[in-house]
């Protein structure tokens, strides 16, 4: 089987689960985004995609991520743990950033950035303070800062299910958490949710974005 020939037939089979999940939830499909996870993979990799209709690339590390979005247009969404350091960059590159989860990232963001951002604020499920994200005290500060810059769109939340907790228990905890934001925050209304393991459970608790690599690439 040829690498083009694996791909589609990976991501054929994604996408109609998805859709069936979608079905199942009684969600409508057209408000449920698939971004492929091209951590790891060549360029060719994500020129294939490309070829067969998808424009919404995942990237957890600047320096991989900035070399492939040059070569490949598209909306690229960096979905890994933000380092001071590296954040310039990944404002060149990324449409969406997913993790903003520190008012002195945003900083940088405004300073940094050459074009408009949206962006996704990260919470912290479990409290482990070794694991990115904002707590449920520190995340409605941190809303309020982004949706009153003139430039950038607060989009909503994102969250990883946690190892220390039951997935499902996981996501109807982030679910409890989004409802509430959104009486506050009624225009950040996506959920960045769900990978290759859990995105149809994440479908049912109300996912908007789903991060799959894996189950569409294969093993690295």
């Amino acid at each position: 089987m040829t690498r083009r020939a694996e791909i589609s037939e990976n991501l054929v089979d994604v996408q109609e689960r998805i859709k069936t999940a979608a079905k199942r939830a009684e969600r409508n499909i057209e408000d449920i985004h698939l971004i492929v996870v091209t951590k790891g993979f060549p360029v060719s990799d994500v020129e294939i995609l490309k070829e067969l209709g998808i424009n919404e690339f995942g990237e957890n590390r600047d320096s991989d991520a900035a070399a492939k979005a040059a070569l490949v247009a598209g909306t690229w969404h960096f979905q890994g743990q933000i380092q001071s350091n590296k954040l310039k960059s990944i404002c060149s590159w990324a449409k969406v950033i997913h993790s903003l989860d520190d008012s002195r990232h945003f900083d940088i963001i405004k300073k940094s950035a050459p074009h408009a951002l949206e962006i996704f604020l990260q919470v912290n499920l479990d409290g482990s303070e070794n694991r990115g994200g904002a707590t449920v005290q520190t995340l409605y500060g941190l809303a309020a800062e982004v949706q009153e810059d003139p430039t950038h769109r607060l989009a909503g939340l994102m969250a990883v299910a946690p190892l220390t907790m039951e997935t499902e228990r996981a996501f109807d905890q982030l679910r409890s958490i989004h409802n509430a934001f959104s009486l506050e925050f009624p225009s950040a209304k996506n959920l960045s949710a769900g990978m290759s393991s859990d995105f149809e459970m994440a479908i049912a608790y109300g996912a908007t974005h789903l991060r799959i690599g894996s189950q569409i690439m294969g093993s690295r």
